[in-house]
């Protein structure tokens, strides 16, 4: 459903989301270790998310990645949009070109309701809702 990709970039949101703010910005050297994703790659992605406007950045001495209060009201959908497009999280869980309503494939059937509820999930769960009441960096990124 979900590449690694965009997996990675939902761990450095969440990161950010616990970490950072307008006034306390975060370098990728100092995410990527507890969030387990290689840095480089870390960093690409949050450029990305930072270029279309899902987290925000600064550059300079004082730079870095953060979530504003605008940012944090943001869905793991946005996030996914972003990194995947909206058509990874649609496609076919066989991996067939071919599967849609029209012509389905042999499990279309069988999680097609899974599949809606999971976007569902994803369009309505915002970064706040998972941070809410939550301080502890270990709940989410366990070693």
């Amino acid at each position: 459903m979900l590449s690694n990709s965009s997996k990675y970039a939902i761990k450095g949101v969440l990161y950010l989301a616990l970490n950072s703010d307008e006034d306390h910005k975060i370098m990728v050297r100092d995410i990527f270790d507890a969030v387990h994703v290689p840095e480089a790659y870390l960093a690409k992605l949050l450029q990305e998310l930072s270029k279309k406007g899902v987290i925000s950045s600064m550059r300079g001495p004082k730079g870095g990645f953060y979530l504003s209060e605008e940012d944090r009201k943001g869905t793991l959908m946005d996030i996914v949009r972003v990194i995947d497009g909206e058509k990874r999280v649609h496609s076919c869980v066989m991996g067939s070109r071919s599967c849609d309503v029209d012509n389905p494939c042999v499990l279309h059937k069988h999680v097609g309701d899974a599949t809606s509820n999971f976007i569902k999930v994803l369009e309505q769960t915002t970064i706040l809702d998972l941070i809410e009441g939550k301080r502890d960096v270990e709940e989410f990124f366990p070693s």
